[in-house]
C-alpha cells in the first residue's frame, strides 16, 4: 500500500507533543485530517503539522476524511462512540487509555474490532519506556524466578488544583484509578499475567466544582489496589493525582520480589532528580546493583519535539508506539497492546470501583 492516511480526533497537549511528531516522522504516514471541538485550535495544529483537513465533528471526519486509520485522543467518555463508529467504517484504530468507561463498552469495542478484521491498539505508554521494557526482559530471563509480591506506584500532583477537570467528573471518567491506574495495571499484567481477585480503596481529597460551576459528582483522585494474580503473586498498586511531588512532574516506581531475586525500577519526570534507573539483586548477592538498559531498548526517533514541555526531563520514548501501530498496518502484523489488553485492564478498574463501593474482594472470572 501507499501511505497510510490517518485522522486524529483530539487536539490536546498529548496529541500535539507526542502523537503528531511521532506520526509525522514515519515515512509511510500522511496525517490527512484532524478533529477538535475548537476549530481555531484544530486549524492551528493543522497549519503547524501540514494537515490538509480540519473537522469539528468526529462523525464528519470519519465519513469524509478518506482515511485508512484513526487515532482517538479524546476524553474517556468519547472513546466508545468514536471507536465504534470508526470500526463501522472499517478503519484501523489506535485509542488512548483507558479503552472505555466500562467492561461492557470495552467488550463491545473488542468484539467489533475483531469482527471488522482491522488493527486495534491501545496506548499504554509505560510499555514503551526503556527501563520498564528492561524489567520485562529481565523477568523473561528468570532474573527473580517465581514472583511472590510486587508494588507499583504512579504519583503526580496535577489534580491538586481545585478546578474542574473532566478526569474527575464521574459522568465522563472513572478518576485516578482509570487515568493513572490503567498504566500500572497494564504493567502488572504484562509482567505477571492475569488478575484473579481485586481489593480497592478509592479516595477523593480535593473538592472541585462542576464544569458549569454546579456541584460535581466527583470521581476519585487517589487509589490503592491489592491484586491477586493467577500464578499466586500478591501485588499492590498505588496511584495519586494529588501527591506532593516537589519539583517533580511525576514519579513512577515498581518493585518485584521473587524466589531467586528482586528488581526495582524508578522513573522521575522533571526536577533535579529527573531520570530513570533499574536495580536488581539475586539470591546469591548482598547488595542491589544498577542494571544498565541495553541500547536496543531505546527506540527513539529524530524529532524536534522531544516532549520536554510535557514530560520535563525525559525524552519521549513512548513516541515509538504510534509508529508501531503504523508498522502493523503496513506489514499486516498484529498490533500490541491491543483492545484485548484494554479490556483486561478495564475488568480490573470496574472490579476496583465495585470493591470500593461494597468493601469486598471482587473475583475476576
Amino acid at each position: 500500500m501507499g501511505k497510510v492516511q490517518i485522522g486524529i480526533i483530539g487536539t490536546g497537549r498529548w496529541a500535539e507533543h507526542m502523537y503528531l511528531p511521532s506520526l509525522r516522522s514515519h515515512p509511510k504516514v500522511e496525517i490527512a485530517a484532524i478533529c477538535g471541538r475548537q476549530r481555531d485550535r484544530a486549524e492551528a495544529l493543522a497549519k503547524r503539522h501540514g494537515i490538509a483537513s480540519v473537522f469539528t465533528d468526529y462523525r464528519e471526519l470519519i465519513k469524509r476524511g478518506n482515511l485508512h486509520a484513526l487515532l482517538v485522543a479524546t476524553p474517556d467518555d468519547l472513546h466508545y462512540p468514536v471507536v465504534m463508529r470508526a470500526l463501522d467504517a472499517g478503519l484501523h484504530v489506535l485509542c488512548e487509555k483507558p479503552l472505555a468507561n466500562s467492561v461492557d463498552e470495552a467488550s463491545a469495542m473488542l468484539a467489533k474490532a475483531q469482527a471488522a478484521g482491522v488493527k486495534h491498539m491501545i496506548l499504554f505508554v509505560a510499555r514503551w519506556t526503556p527501563h520498564f521494557r528492561n524489567v520485562k526482559r529481565l523477568l523473561a530471563d528468570n532474573y527473580i524466578g517465581r514472583a511472590f509480591q510486587a508494588h507499583f506506584s504512579f504519583l503526580t500532583g496535577f489534580g491538586r488544583r481545585g478546578e474542574y477537570m473532566w478526569r474527575f467528573d464521574r459522568r465522563r471518567a472513572n478518576g485516578a484509578v482509570a487515568d493513572l491506574g490503567s498504566h500500572m495495571i497494564d504493567l502488572a499484567r504484562w509482567y505477571l499475567g492475569d488478575v484473579v481477585n481485586v481489593n480497592a480503596h478509592l479516595a477523593t481529597f480535593i473538592d472541585r466544582p462542576g464544569a458549569d460551576g454546579d456541584p460535581l459528582d466527583q470521581a476519585n483522585d487517589s487509589a490503592l489496589l491489592t491484586l491477586e494474580f493467577a500464578q499466586g503473586a500478591h501485588v499492590t498498586i498505588e496511584v495519586s493525582a494529588v501527591a506532593s511531588t516537589g519539583d517533580r512532574w511525576a514519579e513512577q516506581h515498581l518493585a518485584l520480589h521473587g524466589e531467586t531475586g528482586a528488581l526495582c525500577a524508578d522513573v522521575v519526570f522533571g526536577g533535579m532528580e529527573r531520570g530513570a534507573m533499574v536495580r536488581g539483586v539475586r539470591h546469591s548477592e548482598v547488595r542491589f546493583q544498577t542494571l544498565p538498559v541495553p541500547q536496543d531498548l531505546y527506540n527513539t526517533f529524530e524529532c524536534p519535539h522531544d516532549g520536554t514541555a510535557l514530560l520535563p526531563g525525559l525524552s519521549l520514548e513512548p513516541s515509538i508506539a504510534p509508529r508501531a501501530f503504523v508498522d502493523a498496518i503496513v506489514d499486516g502484523q498484529p498490533a500490541f497492546p491491543d483492545f484485548h489488553d484494554g479490556l483486561k485492564v478495564q475488568e480490573v478498574v470496574d472490579a476496583a470501583l465495585l470493591s470500593h463501593r461494597t468493601g469486598c474482594r471482587v473475583p475476576l472470572q
